[in-house]
Parts: structure tokens; C-alpha cells; sequence
């Protein structure tokens, strides 16, 4: 389902708005200084596609997607894949390897196992043999990419694969790709948080995104970054987690543990050309925590903001790359 709407922005230009539901959540296109022959409608038809086309390949919801049958499936030959699922599974696998294991899109079982999952949220704390059980069945090491026939195995018959990390930046490159195609210029799609622009806004500047301060009750700006031609995702563990017993369960599981995340670090935010590679890069940094997460950034020139907990104020760490794109408050 679509909107398609028109406004004017201060000085008079013209804005395009499409929005509606994908992936579980919302999405949002905006459009600035249009084609005056832009055919709204047909955009919006052909944006619904694509994006409808990426849950039946990749959605864990929906029972018939190519994803749930691969994991629906025992069986560990060769399974032929659409490319855009390849591309998504093997960029996983990478940044798997480079974050040594932070990242795992086979960590489903665990996150399920404490209530994260498609099934209805639980507060039990599963014991430690249940935790253990679940993490048999977890490892990317056990996927295997033939890139030249787009082809995937699983080492693991009971292996699940969760693609719910990386995704819906994904979706947001292949929407900011059709509009590329199409000669837009000046565009910002978001999908989910996950966010790429291009170009400028309806004031002729170029677009400056806010990125949220990391608290449960209330929605307000912490920094406001410059993006242009660039992908922006923040993942952090203050939306989704429960409380028992005084002790905070985040929704954001270490694979090393099979337990939430317990760090201060409370939320990281990561730019990059492919909203695809930031969207996995925030979580995978998030797990890593304050500091190896900060490393690696480091190491591997991540434009990376690293927002941490201090009793009641929160610590910003940004790397240089992440610096550079913080917006004058001039």
C-alpha cells in the first residue's frame, strides 16, 4: 500500500512524497525538485514492486519466502538463489569474517529462544543448557556461497538463516538504485531508519539527517550528520529489549554467549555508500561493544558515531571519517 503526496517547501520548490509498508515496518521516499513528467503513480507502483520482490526472497515472515523454504529445508546440497539474495548472504559472510562472528545471520535460534523472534515476546530467561542447545545450530561457518551459480549450502540441516539485520538496507539501495535509473537527482529514501541520499533537499542544500539519541521514552536529535550519495543505519538496543528482575535483556544477542549484549554501548550509527554494508556494519560494531567495536572501525575506515552510556548522559566516539560529516551549526 502507497501514498503518493505533494508539498511545497519554503522557498516553493516542489517535494515529492511516496510512503507505506515493507519489511514489517514503514517506508518513506521523498523526492525534491522532480520531473514536472514524473509519473507519481507509476514510481510508487514500481517502488512496491521491487520492495515486495526483496521480502519474498529474503523475509523470515513469510512462510513461502525463498529464505524460509532454504531454512525450512534438511537438506545440504547446492540451492539455487536469486542474485539479489546471493549478494546480501555473501556480504553477510564477509563482514561475519571480519568481525569475527559479531555478525551472524544464523543466530536466529538464540534470538528466538529469548523472545525476539516472529513468535509472540517472552520474559523467560532460558537456562543455560536451552542457550547452549540453541547455539549447535548457530554458526556462518556452516554456510557456504557459490558465487558463480548463485548457489548456497548449509553444513547444518537445522541451520536458520536471518537476514533481518542487513535487509532492509539492502531495500534501501535498491530503491535508491531504480531511482538512480530513472535520472533522480535529488532524492532520500528511508526504510526502517536505514536512510541513502542523493543530491539536495527542497532548500537547495544537501541533506542533513538527524540521528536519534538513544532513549526509550522520548524521540529527540543527537547530532545531525551531511549525507549525500551515502548510506546511513544506526543500531542500538534501546527499542526493543524487556526488563526482569531489574536487569536490562536487549534484543541484540552476542553470538559468542548466546546472551544479550551487557556493554554500555548503547547504540552506533554507520555511513557508508551502501546502506546494504552499514546496516550489517552497525550491528555487527554494536556487538563488538565501545571499544573492539571502535577499533575496527578504526582499522577498517568506518564513518562510525558510537553513542555510550554514562550514568544519565550519553558519550559521544566518532571516528575521523564520521567527523567529517557532521553537519556546521553554523
Amino acid at each position: 500500500m502507497s501514498l503518493c503526496a505533494c508539498e511545497q517547501s519554503p522557498d516553493h520548490q516542489q517535494l515529492v512524497i511516496l510512503s507505506g509498508l515493507t519489511m514489517g515496518t514503514t517506508y518513506t521516499v521523498k523526492i525534491a525538485s522532480p520531473e514536472s513528467k514524473l509519473d507519481r503513480i507509476a514510481v510508487s507502483e514500481e517502488i512496491n514492486l521491487r520492495l515486495d520482490r526483496v521480502n519474498t526472497q529474503m523475509s523470515t515472515y513469510i512462510e513461502t519466502s525463498v529464505l524460509s523454504l532454504f531454512n525450512q529445508s534438511s537438506t545440504k546440497d547446492w540451492v539455487e538463489i536469486p542474485a539479489e539474495l546471493h549478494t546480501v548472504i555473501e556480504e553477510a559472510l564477509r563482514i561475519n569474517k571480519l568481525s569475527n562472528n559479531a555478525f551472524d545471520i544464523t543466530i536466529g535460534p538464540v534470538v528466538n529462544l529469548w523472545g525476539f523472534g516472529p513468535e509472540k515476546q517472552s520474559t523467560i530467561i532460558p537456562d543455560e543448557s536451552a542457550i547452549h542447545e540453541a547455539l549447535d545450530n548457530v554458526g556462518s561457518q556452516n554456510i557456504h556461497i557459490d558465487t558463480e551459480a548463485h548457489a548456497i549450502r548449509k553444513d547444518n540441516p537445522d541451520l536458520y538463516i536471518d537476514l533481518s539485520a542487513i535487509a532492509k538496507g539492502f531495500a534501501v539501495d535498491v530503491i535508491a538504485d531504480f531511482l538512480d535509473v530513472l535520472s533522480i537527482n535529488n532524492y532520500m529514501v528511508e526504510i526502517g531508519g536505514e536512510i541513502k541520499t542523493r543530491g539536495i533537499n527542497p532548500d537547495n542544500k544537501i541533506w542533513q539527517i538527524g540521528i536519534e539519541k538513544p532513549v526509550e521514552d522520548q524521540r529527540t536529535v543527537q547530532t545531525v550528520v551531511t549525507l549525500n550519495n551515502t548510506g546511513m543505519a544506526t543500531s542500538g538496543d534501546y527499542r526493543n529489549y524487556f526488563e526482569k528482575n531489574g536487569l536490562r535483556y536487549s534484543h541484540t544477542i552476542d553470538p559468542a554467549t548466546g546472551k544479550p549484549i551487557t556493554h554500555k554501548l548503547a547504540s552506533v550509527t554507520v555511513l557508508h555508500p551502501s546502506t546494504m554494508t552499514a546496516d550489517a556494519m552497525a550491528t555487527a560494531l554494536l556487538v563488538l561493544g565501545p571499544e573492539h567495536g571502535f577499533e575496527l572501525a578504526l582499522k577498517e575506515n568506518i564513518a562510525a558515531l558510537f553513542l555510550i552510556r554514562e550514568k544519565d548522559i550519553f558519550i559521544e566516539k566518532m571516528t575521523p571519517q564520521f567527523k567529517q560529516a557532521v553537519a556546521s551549526s553554523e
